[in-house]
């Protein structure tokens, strides 16, 4: 199914359900953050704060916080449906005969499906705002005792290649200064940067459009890590299913979901650098305070009654680790599109997603392990993950403990542990001694052979005898162990 909007979603998550409404007033200066901390680490509903103390919108949270909502809001029983239609469009052959056209013809108009409109009205222009406009109305969050102030924590901000013309949205969360301005943490390795950067050497001005609360398809697009090449609203058509309808914005060149419930537009200055943070972040630590670009208000657009959208995090597991599992799932068909020997990968949530890497590979050759941690280590946002760990397919990347067992009896250190020192870090990794720029250790756990200098016969497995195990899979009711909850296993 296909969300029109974010209260298209909301409504459908009332019915299944998985939304409590909160009809007490609530303050934005800790209180609701403290809320929305316990039902996350409860494994709690979605909720609505219809009261807000001092402003007039009402705040969603915890929309992404199960496995089942994020389901529901991308309408999929499997998560790798997603990448599946990503690897689809790579793997099309370019027809050589008329037939093969003819065949061709049906994916081809699907592709075009995806692909965004624009048009010419949409619900987030119901109010529009270009005289003197102010973000004193929004109710941005204060989540964490030390956080320099409020927060925008879910704001999707959209910005163009001013060289490519692809459009990117990314959530970067923004502090919010006064009524016209906002910290604008984007970080180095973001396509945010990469566009401002872009902007900078030409001495522009980087204009920017931050959308607060749209349909899921495409709050999700904007934290998938999607290649700087594929404009971010294709993407988002095919996550959806179904092309993104867009309007025009009212003081800048870009475009925006025409259902979202609240726009920002503005420009992003890079002479107008302030200090940004302290800040809670998914790592479980502050991030310091550092200097970052200031976003700019020159105009607002808005539903006649929109619904604000929040997220805090914290020491995982929080809402955005259910989020990253969907990232790993939908993603994995084009890790293995673009290295074979891949089967599985696991981001495991209490590493925030760029800490550490499992990842089982069928293995064919000797080092092969160390080319796939290569290879992904040279991948847009895996170039940031600081540890790889990875284990042959006999090993369930999911069960630490089979992962634990093979990194301890399949790993010798002097010769199956590398680190890369002086590479790319993460911006919120706090154990590097520099910021953006640290070290990786990649663990070789897998089967050695005498084609890896391992020479002795040590990796001979213990298995069950298969008559045996026939045997006592013919006598689990003669036994009483059926009802004890064993079951046959396979000889």
């Amino acid at each position: 199914m296909v969300f029109d909007s974010l209260q298209d979603y909301i409504r459908r998550l009332e019915d299944e359900g998985e939304l409590f409404h909160i009809s007490s007033e609530v303050s934005v200066e800790l209180e609701m953050a403290e809320i929305l901390r316990r039902l996350m680490y409860n494994k709690g509903p979605a909720v609505v704060f219809d009261r807000v103390k001092g402003f007039n919108i009402p705040v969603v949270g915890n929309i992404f916080g199960s496995e089942k909502r994020l389901k529901i809001a991308l309408g999929v029983d499997d998560f790798q449906q997603l990448g599946n239609r990503i690897t689809d469009i790579l793997s099309m052959q370019v027809p050589s005969g008329l037939l093969e056209k003819f065949k061709t013809l049906p994916r081809i108009a699907e592709l075009a499906g995806y692909a965004p409109k624009v048009d010419r009205k949409g619900a987030v222009m119901e109010r529009i705002i270009t005289d003197n406009p102010n973000l004193s109305f929004l109710p941005a969050l204060k989540s964490w005792p030390k956080d320099a102030g409020r927060f925008i924590t879910f704001g999707m901000v959209v910005t163009k290649n001013p060289e490519t013309g692809s459009r990117n949205f990314g959530v970067y969360r923004m502090q919010v200064y006064d009524e016209r301005t906002a910290g604008m943490h984007w970080q180095i390795h973001k396509r945010g940067a990469y566009h401002h950067a872009l902007n900078q050497q030409t001495g522009k001005r980087t204009e920017v459009a931050v959308v607060i609360g749209a349909d899921p398809g495409i709050v999700y697009t904007s934290v998938a890590p999607v290649p700087e090449g594929l404009d971010k609203y294709l993407y988002a058509g095919i996550v959806r299913g179904e092309g993104v309808k867009l309007v025009k914005c009212q003081t800048v060149e870009l475009e925006v979901p025409s259902n979202a419930e609240i726009v920002l537009e503005g420009y992003v200055d890079a002479q107008d650098m302030r200090t940004e943070g302290p800040f809670g972040d998914h790592t479980g630590y502050y991030t310091e305070p550092e200097p970052f670009p200031t976003f700019h208000l020159t105009g607002v657009m808005m539903k006649e009654n929109p619904v604000y959208l929040t997220a805090i995090v914290g020491k995982p597991v929080m809402e955005d680790a259910y989020i990253g599992k969907v990232v790993e799932k939908a993603f994995l068909p084009l890790m293995k599109f673009l290295q074979p020997e891949i089967v599985d990968v696991n981001f495991p949530e209490s590493g925030w997603f760029q800490g550490l890497a499992i990842v089982s590979i069928k293995k064919r050759y000797p080092g092969q392990a160390k080319k796939v941690m290569m290879g992904l280590w040279g991948t847009g946002q895996l170039s940031l993950t600081k540890m790889l760990i990875v284990v042959d397919d006999d090993i369930n990347v999911h069960n630490m403990n089979e992962v634990i067992w093979a990194v301890t009896t399949r790993t010798e250190p002097a010769r199956d542990i590398i680190i890369l020192n002086n590479v790319p870090s993460d911006t919120l990794d706090p154990s590097s001694p520099i910021r953006n720029f640290g070290s990786k250790i990649g663990i070789d756990a897998t089967v050695k052979g005498p084609d890896e200098g391992h020479a002795r016969q040590s990796f001979d497995p213990v298995i069950p005898d298969p008559s045996t195990v026939k045997k006592v899979n013919s006598r689990l009711d003669e036994l009483g162990l059926r009802k004890l909850g064993l079951q046959e296993e396979p000889s």
